[in-house]
């Protein structure tokens, strides 16, 4: 009879120090691994009770679906043993993992699922907006796997230009998208692993032109007089806060605690939204000036350090309400500088995004190493950072160009 457990591979962890999680069918002596994918980190994971800590984010969700995934590989196994004589591991692997053609649109419903756990709710979200912009294209549901092809692929890029009138940025990200879930599938061997269709879609991305803040710029926004708009103040404080430390993006920004600071060594340690990671780095003195405005005579560690947001607990276990009250506030404060930034007479409206690109591009323009500017931003790679310093790059051209004839 087979035995069947869940168990974690240390021995393929990732860069992040996550190892996947594998259910284990052992068959007369020979041992097979079946992907259930998802991945935890060491002392996340115990091994004694096959499930996942309280520490994991989302634990008691992702150990109902481990649980169901045991129950469903016992289900197979029981009704091979039951109805073959002789089987073998490899045949009870492949009744678990199932060589059915797997509906497109239900994995994709699963997979978020499965996400939900890893990364931000608002990127699951926008994951899904994606999905269901396919499925609209489509006009049915009733989609498998094997139905992705080239054919249909330029299709959909046909449709995106021309009928919703996409752009080839929005053009590239809804085909990357779907590339995402097609390339999981491959990874957990639901699907066979022939080169991707999308790898033959050629979707150039549009130039995108960063638009930032010049040190003049960043002084007169600095000065400008907000007497008869009080309430603009917190969210000019903000941009400016991520404008001097490190980038960091305005959903960080507005859910910063007091805890999250140590006033001695002048570092932020956080768990940054997008990504889920912890993210250190210390504040330059302007961003500990601006810190310091808000610092009461008492500090509560739980309390928010900039005075947008409310309610922490609830924010901090309410997936759906902290996105839904960030997005708000977000979209008061593109308000606030917008204003901003006619008062200033820029040539573009200034929003809260902009500050980002204005650390980058200042932080690279006055010397900072890009490897440095690339931590500070927390980017998965350095590429992403090289379109800064493309931008310095371009500025000296120019520069030679107008002063050297």
């Amino acid at each position: 009879m087979a035995s069947i457990k869940l168990v974690q591979r240390t021995q393929q962890e990732d860069a992040t120090g996550q190892s996947p999680i594998y259910i284990r069918l052992i068959k007369d002596r020979k041992a097979k691994f079946v992907t259930t994918g998802v991945k935890a980190k060491v002392s996340e994971w115990d091994d004694a009770k096959q499930k996942l800590k309280k520490n994991y984010p989302n634990s008691a969700r992702m150990n109902a679906f481990l649980a169901q995934k045991v129950a469903d590989a016992q289900a197979q196994v029981a009704d091979h043993e039951r109805t073959r004589k002789s089987v073998s591991a490899r045949k009870l692997k492949e009744a678990i993992k199932g060589k059915a053609d797997p509906n497109f649109f239900d994995y994709c419903d699963k997979r978020l699922e499965v996400l939900k756990g890893i990364v931000s709710y608002r990127t699951t979200v926008i994951y899904d907006g994606y999905i269901k912009k396919f499925e609209r294209f489509l006009g049915y549901r009733d989609f498998y796997f094997s139905d992705i092809n080239v054919g249909i692929l330029n299709d959909y890029a046909n449709y995106c230009k021309k009928k919703l009138s996409n752009g080839n940025t929005t053009v590239f990200t809804s085909l990357r998208i779907l590339s995402f879930f097609y390339n999981d599938a491959m990874e957990e061997e639901l699907i066979p692993l022939f080169p991707s269709p999308f790898y033959k879609i050629d979707i150039p991305k549009s130039k995108v032109e960063r638009l930032y803040l010049n040190k003049k710029q960043i002084e007169d926004l600095e000065n400008l007089d907000l007497s008869q708009r009080p309430k603009a103040v917190v969210h000019r404080d903000m941009f400016l806060f991520s404008s001097f430390g490190g980038g960091l993006r305005i959903s960080d920004v507005m859910l910063l605690q007091w805890k999250c600071y140590d006033e001695k060594t002048q570092k932020i340690t956080k768990v940054i939204q997008k990504t889920q990671k912890q993210h250190s780095f210390k504040l330059g003195a302007k961003s500990v000036a601006i810190l310091n405005k808000y610092k009461p005579k008492t500090i509560d560690p739980e309390a928010f350090i900039f005075p947008v947001l409310e309610h922490p607990e609830r924010i901090f276990n309410d997936e759906v309400y902290k996105s839904t009250r960030i997005r708000s506030k977000v979209r008061l404060g593109d308000v606030h500088l917008k204003k901003m930034g006619e008062d200033l007479k820029l040539p573009f409206n200034l929003h809260f995004h902009l500050s980002r690109h204005t650390f980058a591009t200042n932080a690279l323009n006055n010397g900072m190493r890009i490897e440095y500017v690339s931590k500070l931003l927390d980017h998965a790679t350095i590429q992403q950072t090289q379109v800064y310093a493309k931008i310095v790059s371009e500025e000296l051209d120019n520069a030679v160009d107008k002063y050297i004839k």
